[in-house]
């Protein structure tokens, strides 16, 4: 079997766990998962199995969305809600709308987030959060992300228990984008201490809530000998590609990995270029790094 399994993450399980399950059903090895989800955050996972695996690395690239919720008033180690409480600041009142939206605003586009200590980023060979469980301070990276819009989706919420406000938020990103640090981010910008209170990733590259089942449902197909109902086909993980259907004759060539001369093709293409014959995926293939005018295969599937 090859192909993506678009899964639902439930919350209290790593990214690993749904791997370990998938291998576990489907009794194969070749498993891998196109981007980490912590454990409290449930979402769309893509699964790649067989051959899909090779497409892990373009998964992991893509955009990324996801609904959440920003708490004012509360900051924490963690940046989330499950970490202990560094700073509080009562909140007598919901701020301005068009304040909040307006900063918001601000943020998209290109950013320079410092990743949260309690990250899996490494630094000199160690993850950050091992570095922050023994109290440790590191200098930590400088990752350059993108904010393709961040809205405000409900009204705020004023908590008159604990004097915080929180309201739900959508954002769609590039690969990388520390979403706990972009609501501690908006709350430096607002004035006061807060956190991400909980985030769920609604689409991964081209795959959405809608197309997820969980992995009760994988387990129910399985055992009705319905697996290949919850497999997507390979191609759907390389919409992004421009793709060029081959003639016969250049069929018999890139089958085998042959080089080619790029003024095969007329189009002004942006490579690596996905090569299909008769509706099937054969290659990535990309231009020679050391050969100038030829390309060579990427990818063979």
């Amino acid at each position: 079997m090859d192909g993506i399994i678009p899964l639902w993450k439930e919350k209290g399980m790593t990214s690993f766990d749904c791997v370990f399950q998938v291998r576990k059903l489907l009794k194969m090895k070749r498993v891998g998962h196109s981007g980490t989800l912590d454990p409290q955050v449930d979402g769309v996972l893509p699964i790649c199995i067989g051959k899909a695996t090779k497409v892990v690395e373009f998964l992991l690239e893509s955009e990324k969305a996801y609904q959440g919720e920003i708490c004012l008033g509360i900051s924490t180690e963690t940046e989330d809600a499950y970490g202990d409480v560094v700073e509080q600041v009562a909140l007598n009142n919901i701020l301005r709308l068009d304040l909040i939206d307006d900063l918001m605003k601000d943020m998209e586009g290109t950013l320079q987030q410092v990743p949260p200590m309690y990250s899996a980023v490494k630094v000199d060979g160690k993850r950050l959060y091992e570095y922050a469980r023994k109290g440790q301070e590191v200098t930590r990276p400088i990752r350059q992300v993108e904010i393709y819009s961040f809205v405000r989706t409900g009204q705020p919420i004023y908590h008159a228990d604990n004097q915080t406000v929180t309201w739900p938020f959508e954002v769609h990103c590039s690969k990388g984008t520390y979403i706990r640090t972009l609501a501690v981010d908006l709350g430096k910008k607002l004035g006061f201490p807060a956190h991400m209170s909980q985030l769920t990733r609604i689409k991964s590259a081209s795959y959405q809530k809608e197309d997820c089942l969980t992995l009760a449902q994988l387990k129910e197909l399985v055992a009705s000998d319905r697996v290949k109902e919850a497999i997507l086909p390979i191609e759907t993980a390389l919409d992004s590609f421009e793709k060029v259907d081959l003639s016969s004759e250049l069929f018999d060539k890139v089958k085998h990995g042959a080089l080619l001369e790029e003024s095969l093709f007329q189009e002004e293409l942006t490579w690596p270029v996905a090569f299909y014959y008769q509706g099937n995926l054969i290659a990535l293939y990309h231009k020679h790094a050391q050969k100038e005018g030829l390309i060579k295969p990427y990818k063979m599937f």
